[in-house]
């Protein structure tokens, strides 16, 4: 795993009022972490959402530049040696990463930051930067988290099983963060996000 490299400096502060802000998003596969960052995007463009770079095929509708970067293995694993990304981790036996410096420079310029990430990266960007604001969505039911990852028609019973472990084991984790929110209903999910955002 690589080192995260501290952006303590790019806190907001006192002193510095035009900092930034970097805020997590995170939760289990087929929580609604996506559909719900589309719609705060559409409502809220002032908000700078990085997109990350995976490994893993694009579904479909998904676009290179705006869902995901879509690079292969070979190019994410000489990005990552290189220092690269503020925040790494393997998901499904593919690699995810939140690119380092378009990050650092939109905080540094005062733009609110949005991450949309998995557990282990949220991990990761908490310990090198605390000041972070991080949310985790929840499922109403880990019933309905099945059912959604089920609906979604693209992965086989053995990806759906991963994927469901990992849910298991990523829920428990839901207290390690400051707002935890249930995507039970979209709209009140979404606004308790702008609440959480904006006050």
């Amino acid at each position: 795993m690589m080192q995260v490299l501290s952006i303590q400096n790019c806190a907001t502060t006192k002193e510095n009022p035009s900092s930034g802000k970097l805020i997590v998003l995170t939760g289990p596969s087929g929580v609604g972490k996506g559909t719900l960052m589309r719609s705060l995007l559409q409502r809220h463009p002032e908000l700078y959402y990085s997109v990350s770079a995976t490994t893993r095929a694009p579904r479909p509708g998904e676009v290179n530049g705006e869902s995901y970067y879509f690079i292969s293995r070979n190019k994410f694993e000489e990005l990552l040696a290189q220092g690269e990304f503020l925040e790494s981790a393997e998901f499904a036996g593919n690699y995810y990463g939140t690119p380092r410096e378009a990050v650092l420079n939109q905080i540094q310029s005062g733009k609110l930051v949005v991450l949309e990430i998995e557990l282990a990266g949220a991990r990761q960007i908490r310990a090198s930067f605390p000041e972070a604001l991080s949310i985790f969505i929840l499922p109403p039911s880990f019933e309905e988290l099945e059912k959604r990852i089920r609906g979604r028609g693209q992965d086989s019973e053995e990806a759906i099983a991963r994927r469901l472990q990992r849910a298991t084991e990523e829920i428990q984790a839901a207290d390690e963060f400051d707002i935890q929110i249930v995507n039970d209903d979209f709209e009140a999910a979404l606004q308790a996000i702008e609440v959480a955002l904006f006050g």
